[in-house]
């Protein structure tokens, strides 16, 4: 068995690009969106006591800040997932998400406290940061550990509880840890993905070869990455169902 044939393959395994819909589902990014979400539930399950106005206004802010609007600001940016929508759709839904986090955060200013606006700001500078390599350290493995892990757990909680414990800090390096598997996993098979036409690997074993087609390759990232996602998904509704409960 030789190499691959030559093709194009998704630009990510989630991505259905090719029409306006299937456009628009791999710019919201829709496992790693929920991922990004659950990291808010998990923070604010660990609070003394769960406020779901607080948490359904941070988890807004967060899809909206993050799930549109960053995501469709990395597009922009360079075009990684390659898709069809124009530069003002685009830029369209970049200022409408962050408009709509920050307001967000203005009546959250109301509800909690001025220090909203101080973690909104944060918030869309890690997170534009990232999206267009602004400083090589947010786009570095750790930065978007931090950004994309701790944050929102850290977040998540400080609009519960105003403030923070040691367990909710072990939380969110817990959560970092995952983010950097996270990024592990992604990185080479957005490589293949995206950058490469054909790719296999070969095993040399002492009964023969063993070939590996590109379809395989991507199978030992991504399958993991699916399950971590959904893992992290679970947790954050678990928690939240047994807070609901108590």
């Amino acid at each position: 068995m030789g190499p691959t044939a030559v093709s194009r393959l998704r630009p990510a395994y989630y991505a259905p690009t090719g029409t306006r819909a299937g456009d628009l589902i791999a710019v919201l990014h829709p496992p790693y969106t929920a991922w990004h979400l659950a990291y808010v539930a998990i923070g604010a399950s660990l609070g003394p006591a769960l406020d779901w106005l607080r948490l359904g206004g941070t988890a807004l802010a967060f899809f909206l800040g993050t799930g549109i609007a960053t995501h469709a600001l990395d597009e922009l940016h360079d075009r990684p997932l390659r898709t069809g929508l124009s530069n003002r759709a685009l830029l369209v839904l970049v200022v409408g998400g962050y408009a709509g986090a920050v307001g967000v955060a203005v009546a959250g200013v109301v509800v909690i406290s001025p220090w909203v606006l101080a973690w909104a700001a944060l918030g869309i500078a890690l997170a534009s940061g990232y999206a267009l390599s602004i400083h090589p350290w947010l786009h570095s493995e750790l930065g978007f550990a931090l950004a994309w892990g701790a944050f929102p757990v850290l977040a998540g909680h400080w609009a519960q509880a105003e403030g923070f414990s040691l367990p909710v800090l072990a939380v969110a390096a817990a959560a970092t840890i995952l983010s950097l598997v996270q990024h592990g996993l992604s990185s080479p098979a957005r490589f293949v993905r995206r950058t490469t036409q054909a790719a296999s690997a070969s095993f040399k074993l002492e009964d023969g070869t063993d070939r590996w087609s590109r379809e395989r390759l991507l199978a030992t990232w991504e399958r993991p990455l699916r399950l971590l996602g959904w893992a992290v998904v679970l947790l954050g509704a678990g928690l939240l169902a047994l807070r609901a409960a108590g």
